[in-house]
């Protein structure tokens, strides 16, 4: 009877669990985190949880746990997370449309006549090899070839990594992409985010750099900007010694990296944020920021209950009632200006940390002010980190954003060849 009950539990939970992958519970309460915690997983990745859920019920089968009326029940639990899951995975596979009805919208219907590919190795390295769960974790060895790299002074918290083809060459003057990492400022490095990004993206010529920066408490704000500039102007200075093109550099990242990323593309040379490097060259010329962080104020009262508490209590370290400029210049909003470089945002409507509205408000800005493109691209069904695995969507993430920043070079090449 107990083995019975077990697997009536377990069934219940899992009926929840997809419940919540379909529609998280909680968006911006005290159960967001925990409505993450358990969706995330289940919304990008619903084949192998349904895979588990039926050798789950397999094993129960055979042993005779799924008989009499506990029986029944557990079934049925099972036959409706299974629906659920089929749903969520179809949801999940509608993500290259989308992001191709953004790319049309932000850079109209005959885009792809205008992607440029890197010169190495050219137009076939188009056909670059779809990212993989398994093959997202050892795709580092194929591609971090520089690793460890001291961009700054301080220690382990700033160094890099440098991905790119082994066979680029050291004058490939190939477009370069800066990945800062996610984690609520607190937590995170340059390892195991955005990886079937830049494993596209490198495969195609590309030159990526993932780094770590400083973080609170140990570190309060804006420690983590200032790195995330010293990064850039790194790049600009040093990337030509590793095949890359310092006149072209986009930068991206997820979470409080989309937070740094932007908030860095949209205040070039601010020097209240380049200590001792106040003169160097921090310009980007294409922004991607994933599920980003974009107003520290909540402005329109959209934003996560539990962020500024964070922030007060262990990353700004003061609070928003004494110090409020602070937490105003720090957010993405209030630096939108003409002069911002294209973006290209993209943001999932269950995201249970960072809610989609504030995505929404942000695009809307950059695209009443800049002058620039502005794509959108908004996911039903995904959560927060929807890119992390080598998923649907993570896959289709990639090429989206890779035909994007395409699009910007090839402007780009074309600007300058006009400007020589």
């Amino acid at each position: 009877m107990r083995e019975r009950d077990a697997v009536l539990a377990a069934n219940a939970l899992a009926a929840v669990n997809t419940a919540n992958a379909l529609r998280a519970f909680d968006r911006r309460g005290r159960l967001s985190d925990l409505s993450f915690a358990a969706g995330w997983l289940t919304s990008e990745l619903p084949l192998q949880t349904l895979g588990a859920l039926l050798a789950l019920d397999g094993l129960a089968a055979a042993r005779g746990d799924l008989r009499g009326r506990r029986g029944a029940g557990s079934v049925l639990l099972a036959a409706a997370s299974a629906a659920g899951l089929v749903a969520a995975h179809r949801i999940a596979r509608r993500a290259p449309e989308l992001f191709e009805a953004a790319l049309v919208e932000a850079l109209g219907p005959d885009y792809r006549d205008e992607i440029v590919q890197p010169r190495f190795p050219g137009p076939g390295a188009a056909t670059a090899r779809t990212p993989g769960v398994v093959r997202m974790m050892r795709i580092r060895r194929r591609f971090a070839h520089h690793t460890d790299i001291c961009y700054g002074p301080e220690g382990r918290a700033n160094l890099l990594d440098v991905w790119s083809r082994q066979d680029l060459p050291r004058d490939g003057r190939a477009p370069v992409l800066l990945q800062m990492p996610g984690g609520a400022w607190v937590m995170g490095n340059k390892q195991a985010q955005a990886y079937p990004l830049m494993s596209h993206l490198a495969e195609q010529g590309w030159v990526c750099v993932a780094i770590n920066y400083r973080l609170a408490p140990r570190h309060p704000w804006p420690a983590q900007i200032v790195d995330v500039k010293r990064a850039i102007a790194w790049v600009k200075a040093h990337i030509a010694e590793y095949g890359g093109d310092p006149s072209f550099v986009a930068v991206t990242g997820g979470s409080a990296g989309g937070h740094l990323s932007s908030l860095a593309a949209l205040t070039p040379g601010d020097k209240q944020w380049q200590p001792g490097f106040e003169d160097a060259d921090t310009t980007v010329q294409a922004c991607v920021p994933f599920y980003g962080e974009y107003d520290w104020t909540d402005r329109h009262g959209v934003g996560n209950h539990g962020l500024l508490p964070l922030l007060e209590r262990r990353v700004v370290q003061t609070s928003y009632r004494t110090d409020p400029d602070v937490f105003d210049a720090a957010s993405p909003m209030s630096r939108v200006s003409e002069h911002a470089p294209p973006f290209f945002v993209s943001h999932g409507v269950q995201d249970s940390l960072i809610p989609v509205e504030q995505a929404r408000l942000f695009v809307a800005m950059l695209r009443e002010i800049s002058r620039e493109p502005v794509g959108y691209a908004e996911l039903p069904g995904a959560q927060h980190a929807y890119d992390i695995f080598g998923s649907a969507r993570g896959n289709a993430a990639a090429v989206a954003v890779a035909r994007f920043l395409g699009v910007v070079y090839g402007r780009h090449l074309r600007a300058a060849g006009a400007a020589a």
